[in-house]
């Protein structure tokens, strides 16, 4: 059972619509050199959501939601915060995100009339991305504050690539040490276990692979 008292931050636990809708709003943050926000929640089970609106009810502590049936549930949202040296919540820097959201067609909690909630973000199902806009390779986007939103472009991406062997799912020695190395790093609790699953079940795209070996990198260099 998922511990209701502990956020899930990863992306694929969204609707692909979601997933794409999210990585494209850290494409253009990264873009206008926004590059300290990260994600701090993506799916909510009910149970967690029962358990976050008791907090300022029925449970000590703060107000942090005002309904029983949030979009987390339906996997078609996400919530952002902002790295040091700014505050948690930096209103600027959400602003700023806000913004972008606005024109991808994404919704922003700051636009809300009432119950303002400038970190979440959301979709409709329906979500297409906009006429001019496309990902422009792979969007490493952050689950805690000590790494930076990332752009790697398709040519740097291929380059990349070319430097390293071509992931081969066909490959058994290649498919068994992928495996090992995504495990320890669910073991780490660096990733979620869905991408070793993903992984083991052949549904692993290469970029995707790709950007996880650098998140696990880079999260294992800032711990050092």
């Amino acid at each position: 059972m998922t511990d209701v008292t502990t956020s899930c931050r990863d992306l694929s636990e969204l609707l692909p619509v979601a997933e794409t809708a999210c990585r494209l709003l850290f494409q253009e943050c990264f873009k206008a050199g926004i590059r300290n926000v990260f994600i701090t929640e993506t799916y909510r089970s009910q149970e967690r959501q029962n358990y976050l609106y008791a907090q300022g009810r029925t449970r000590p502590g703060i107000i942090v939601t005002w309904t029983l049936n949030s979009n987390h549930k339906s996997r078609l949202a996400w919530d952002i915060a902002v790295a040091p040296p700014q505050t948690l919540y930096d209103v600027a820097t959400l602003s700023k995100v806000g913004a972008i959201a606005r024109k991808l067609g994404i919704t922003w909690g700051g636009d809300w009339q009432g119950s303002i909630d400038r970190p979440h973000f959301e979709i409709k199902s329906t979500w297409q991305m906009p006429k001019d806009y496309k990902l422009e390779g792979t969007v490493i986007v952050p689950s805690n504050s000590k790494l930076q939103v990332q752009l790697i472009a398709k040519d740097k991406q291929e380059e990349v690539t070319h430097m390293t062997p071509t992931w081969n799912p066909g490959s058994p020695s290649m498919q068994t040490a992928a495996e090992q190395y995504l495990a320890q790093a669910v073991k780490d609790g660096i990733i979620q276990d869905s991408h070793l699953k993903d992984l083991q079940n052949k549904q692993m795209a290469t970029d995707r692979l790709l950007g996880l070996y650098i998140t696990i990198d880079q999260r294992r260099s800032n711990t050092k």
